[in-house]
Formats: C-alpha cells, sequence, structure tokens
C-alpha cells in the first residue's frame, strides 16, 4: 500500500480553508429595526494524520496508516451597530448574555425569530 501524504494534506488544507471562510467566523450581516447585528464565531481545528509498515515471521507484512479532522465552531456574540456607534455583545458569560438581555431585548428576541423561520423555510 502507498500513502501519498503530500495529496491527503492538499485535501485537508483545501477543507480548512473552504470551512473557516470569513462568512463561517464573521457570520453574515442582518438588521433588525435599528440596529445593524454581525455573529461572531469560534472555530478550532484539530488535525492528525499518521502511518506505519510492519512484519512478523508468521502473520507476514502489514502497512496501515489513517487520518482524522476535528473542527468545532462556537458563537462568540455580535458586533452591533446603531447609527455611528458600534458594541460587541458577548455570548460567553452569563454576566455577557444578561448585558445583551438588558440592553437590546429586541435583538435577542428578533435573531431567535429570525432563526426558527429560516429552520421552518428550510423545512417546507
Amino acid at each position: 500500500m502507498n500513502y501519498n501524504f503530500d495529496e491527503l494534506l492538499e485535501k485537508v488544507t483545501q477543507f480548512v480553508k473552504n470551512e473557516t471562510k470569513t462568512e463561517t467566523v464573521v457570520g453574515t450581516q442582518f438588521t433588525l429595526g435599528e440596529y445593524t447585528c454581525v455573529p461572531v464565531m469560534r472555530i478550532g481545528v484539530g488535525l492528525g494524520a499518521g502511518g506505519g509498515t510492519g512484519e512478523q515471521p508468521k502473520a507476514g507484512k502489514g502497512e496501515g496508516g489513517g487520518a482524522g479532522v476535528g473542527m468545532g465552531i462556537e458563537p462568540m456574540g455580535f458586533l452591533v451597530s446603531r447609527g455611528d456607534q458600534i458594541n460587541f455583545v458577548s455570548t460567553q458569560h452569563s454576566k455577557g448574555l444578561g448585558a445583551a438581555f438588558e440592553k437590546l431585548p429586541e435583538l435577542v428576541q428578533a435573531y431567535i425569530q429570525k432563526q426558527h423561520t429560516a429552520k421552518a423555510q428550510a423545512v417546507v
């Protein structure tokens, strides 16, 4: 068995490039009333690969290899603008999320409604 790790690495690299484009890390902008909102995500990627050969007197020769990629995406918060003011509303801490509810209740409610509407439209 012959492994082409250069080809494998190229395919994995291309996958990571496609999945971590700007629209994934900084989501698509949307408007809620007077507010313009941009979701911000954190992306983590892990890669691993290995291979080897071996020989035993009774079993003969053997070869093996493998590769894996793990990826996680986590929402960090929203960039929110209104007029000439820009704020970051974090979703990382309950305090930040609580502050978001106090400052911008329409924002959170409208975003959740927009997600439900998008899911409902996707089902149809």
